[in-house]
């Protein structure tokens, strides 16, 4: 049954169910090529998001998020080189960053601009993070995002690009189109990119600012064309249908924000949280991009 917003693709078989795509993530596993692991090295996606590591905040939204379901459908590999755009806290650099550590990967963070006290407050401490374990998370090359930012990583490099609940942000800034440019240009010929993002409902008014966070599923898709992407596969791995994505404050209504009032206004302790937290986290899309094979570079 096609989930709602969903882009009908060319061959039926890039309907992805959440268990071939741990299936495939296994199989993947199995057959990479074996190297001498530290002890306890989260050498699969598995060990990598079950990590005692990680925050338990952060693991509680799991049942939400489906890192290891999501990881794996965006195709990451042992090895691979990796670039996350905005990667805020690290929710998902503390999965992705041991798990390429001990697989002889590498992960480029590419952080906001340093211009915006608050980002530069995140930012900081997500390098104490990474600096406090080196063996844990790798040598971490973190560069930068923004509207007058350099290449994300070498030109060609990346196996992965990952925009993970960023693109509304990006449109309210005016820097979507620079983003997927961006992402193109770090990608090596046949590389993937994969996106988690809010989706708003088919058929409305497309609102190129985002003012709610949600976003139309269509106009990613268009966006990423137009930087030379083919849309590669769309799951459902992320769906929410209870998301009503009427609410007042936009998706940060919802948990984790669960906001009770406007942007710069004091939270109102009223405010009645129940009924969005039984809806639980946004409804999503999760697609995957490719880079065509044959594609150079800009």
């Amino acid at each position: 049954m096609r989930g709602h917003g969903e882009v009908p693709l060319a061959h039926p078989e890039h309907r992805i169910s959440r268990r071939g795509i741990l299936a495939g993530a296994g199989a993947l596993a199995a057959c990479a090529p074996k190297r001498a692991a530290k002890p306890d090295a989260p050498t699969t996606l598995a060990a990598a998001v079950a990590g005692a590591w990680r925050p338990p905040a952060d693991r509680a939204r799991d049942r939400w998020r489906h890192p290891a379901e999501s990881l794996a459908f965006w195709g990451l590999n042992p090895g691979a080189t990796v670039v996350e755009f905005w990667p805020g806290a690290g929710w998902y650099s503390d999965i992705v960053a041991p798990f390429l550590a001990a697989t002889g990967g590498r992960l480029y963070a590419a952080e906001m601009p340093q211009d915006d006290p608050a980002a530069r407050g995140v930012d900081e401490a997500y390098r104490r993070r990474l600096a406090d374990n080196p063996k844990l998370y790798g040598r971490v090359e973190v560069t930068t995002f923004g509207p007058a930012s350099g290449p994300v990583a070498p030109p060609g490099s990346a196996d992965l690009v990952l925009f993970l609940r960023n693109l509304h942000n990006w449109m309210a800034a005016g820097i979507a189109e620079k983003a997927f440019r961006d992402a193109f240009a770090a990608l090596k010929p046949g590389g993937t990119l994969g996106v988690e993002e809010h989706r708003a409902d088919p058929g409305g008014v497309p609102d190129v600012l985002a003012a709610s966070g949600y976003v139309e599923q269509v106009y990613v898709i268009r966006l990423a064309e137009e930087a030379g992407f083919t849309l590669a596969a769309a799951s459902e791995i992320n769906a929410n249908r209870r998301d009503t994505k009427d609410h007042p404050f936009g998706v940060w209504t919802l948990p984790p924000v669960r906001r009770s009032s406007a942007r710069g206004a004091p939270a109102d302790p009223k405010f009645d949280h129940a009924k969005y937290d039984a809806i639980g986290e946004s409804d999503r899309m999760t697609l995957r991009f490719a880079k065509p094979a044959a594609a150079t570079q800009p």
